[in-house]
């Protein structure tokens, strides 16, 4: 009896295309190459050198992180090209708040069956985010698995491996008399997204506090990559603390970067609540506890500086072009880790 051969393709899976797609980013990863990157894409594991990137005593510092469902957005819009900057601002922002530089990012793509196209444009998004950060993408991987996602569905992950010399590995003492300054977020981040399509049905519709947006416009702007503004503040002297202000908002990231005898007291009026919260607070009628710890409400991470250089540090912030708000200070422990006044 003949029997016809079945091939990994008839099963939904293209190795073909997806040597394909190795090809097509291969100039994308070459353009985020920085001091230290060995060998590229193609390898079995991603090689990078510490000396040559100038480091006497490091630390490393790793993280992973993803991008929620902010990418529901990005696929019912097929507007595929910022949703990489995402990927890369939410792992290495975390590195950043440790004192680390990021050095290298790798990214996992999982589709039901790849699309060359799309794969790319993600890609390329996850490209720029590393020249933002300055980081190399260092290699990734790209599953094709039929069966557990839905066709034109996809999932990111992302890997940033970072390093700090020992001595300037951060959070440092935190003590009361502390100031806290906030830098201005770009949005939503990536954050709160679940609640956001849970208010939001049409990212097609105009945003009404937005002329000439779509709420998808809104809700598909990358997250704020700090990496830069943050590295020559910390540079300069005086910061003592950095919290990243992701799921959880300003209510629960704060308390992870100081010590137990002390709490941030912030004043609500150091900012406005941008325009694009306001809305969704007001359609959702959502409490302001609710808001302070589900989004970032206009502020993408906090500085904790010694009083006497938070001049200089802000100085530094504006320079590298941050939108700098004097949001606090930190006193003696209080009832709450974190009070609004």
């Amino acid at each position: 009896m003949t029997k016809t051969s079945v091939t990994y393709e008839e099963a939904g899976v293209n190795i073909d295309a997806g040597n394909a797609l190795v090809e097509r980013i291969k100039p994308l990863a070459k353009a985020t190459a920085r001091a230290g990157l060995m060998g590229g894409l193609g390898g079995f594991g991603a090689l990078f050198d510490l000396r040559k990137a100038g480091f006497k005593d490091p630390i490393l510092v790793s993280g992973t992180d993803g991008v929620g469902t902010k990418i529901k957005i990005a696929q019912e819009l097929s507007r595929h090209d910022t949703i990489g900057i995402d990927l890369v601002a939410m792992c290495v922002n975390d590195l950043v708040v440790q004192g680390a530089q990021p050095l290298f990012f790798l990214d996992y793509f999982a589709t039901s069956k790849l699309d060359i196209g799309v794969a790319e444009a993600v890609i390329k998004g996850i490209a720029e985010g590393c020249k933002q950060a300055g980081c190399a993408l260092a290699g990734g991987e790209t599953a094709e698995m039929p069966g557990i996602y839905k066709p034109g569905e996809y999932d990111l992950a992302g890997f940033a491996v970072g390093a700090v010399e020992r001595e300037n590995l951060l959070p440092k003492e935190v003590t009361a008399g502390d100031l806290l300054l906030g830098l201005a977020s770009s949005g939503a981040h990536s954050n709160g997204y679940s609640l956001v399509r849970h208010l939001t049905k049409d990212f097609t519709a105009p945003a009404p506090f937005a002329p000439g947006k779509t709420l998808g416009d809104v809700f598909l702007t990358p997250t704020k990559i700090y990496i830069k503004s943050c590295i020559s503040a910390i540079a300069g002297g005086g910061v003592k603390a950095l919290a990243h202000i992701t799921g959880g908002g300003l209510t629960e990231n704060i308390p992870r970067v100081l010590p137990e005898n002390v709490s941030a007291e912030i004043n609500r009026s150091a900012w406005t609540l941008p325009a694009a919260f306001a809305w969704l607070q007001e359609k959702g009628n959502i409490a302001e506890a609710e808001m302070l710890r589900t989004f970032n409400c206009g502020i993408g991470m906090v500085v904790v500086v010694a009083a006497d250089k938070a001049g200089a540090v802000a100085a530094t912030l504006k320079k590298e072009g941050e939108v700098v708000y004097n949001l606090g200070r930190i006193t003696a422990k209080q009832k709450e880790r974190v009070v609004f006044v």
